[in-house]
């Protein structure tokens, strides 16, 4: 009889919002990493600083915490002092698609007891601010590269349209384990694996303040809409919602054997 085939999980918790996104995953992260037997942790962390960006010290915070890689998107330069810092620390990445030049690196593949682990992170491009690198081409390239190293390759595909990461998930179908999208930060329900043994979810989710817009405070938000007046960003406060995706991968093919979506309430006790 033949032995059945390794496997490993990963855990991937979408899009940190500000300090009650951080505070959660350093109180949830360790019993929820032990509660599913996760063996590798991706966190989103572009929204971590206030909502806008990552800085150094935080991203430190998050690897403390667990993340053995830490993905980004639109927001990663809002933080200024992060830019020199990129060059130092591979494991947080800016999405691959930037043009070349631009510091930091988009991929990793880092080595584990159960064999060695790919993340890419990539950005669309529909309705985004910024004219990226086409981020099919870019991903056909990197996981083309990538493969040669190891067949476990987790993807961030950090985009505003569901047509386009649902697209980018088929076209990579059999070629990585998963493509779990981040960004819109409202956790969807179309979790699943493609014929080829890819997993794939339209949007993780985010960590960050439940009863809110996006993570920002509500009332700001319908004023702006109401006047078109801008507003100073304000994270909200009250219970936080961890969001994201657990991904069980063989470690043999690189083939996702499952994926479950993962939310966990948490209540800070000094504004309870």
């Amino acid at each position: 009889m033949t032995e059945p085939a390794s496997t490993l999980r990963i855990l991937f918790l979408g899009d940190v919002m500000g300090d009650p996104g951080r505070k959660a995953i350093t109180a949830l992260l360790p019993s929820l990493k032990e509660e599913l037997q996760a063996d590798f942790i991706i966190i989103n962390g572009e929204n971590s600083a206030g909502g806008r960006g990552i800085t150094p010290k935080i991203a430190i915070g998050l690897m403390r915490a667990g993340a053995a890689v830490i993905t980004t998107g639109d927001h990663i330069w809002d933080q200024k002092e992060l830019v020199p810092w990129l060059a130092e620390e591979p494991r947080l990445l800016r999405p691959i698609n930037y043009p070349a030049g631009t510091p930091g690196q988009g991929s990793i593949v880092l080595e584990t007891k159960k064999g060695k682990v790919g993340v890419i992170n990539v950005q669309g491009r529909t309705f985004m601010k910024m004219t990226l690198d086409n981020p099919f081409t870019a991903m056909q390239q990197a996981v083309e590269e990538m493969r040669q190293e190891t067949p476990i390759i987790f993807v961030d595909m950090h985009s505003e349209t569901t047509s386009e990461k649902v697209s980018l998930a088929w076209f990579l179908d059999g070629t990585v384990s998963a493509v779990v999208g981040t960004h819109t930060h409202v956790q969807t329900a179309d979790e699943r694996i493609l014929p080829n043994g890819t997993a794939f979810l339209t949007d993780a989710g985010m960590c960050g303040p439940r009863d809110s817009c996006i993570g920002m405070d509500v009332q700001a938000a319908i004023d702006r809409f109401l006047t078109h007046m801008p507003s100073r960003h304000q994270i909200a406060k009250g219970p936080v919602l961890l969001c994201g995706a657990l991904i069980e991968v063989d470690t043999t093919t690189g083939k996702a054997l499952s994926i479950q979506r993962i939310q966990r309430e948490w209540i800070d006790n000094l504004l309870a």
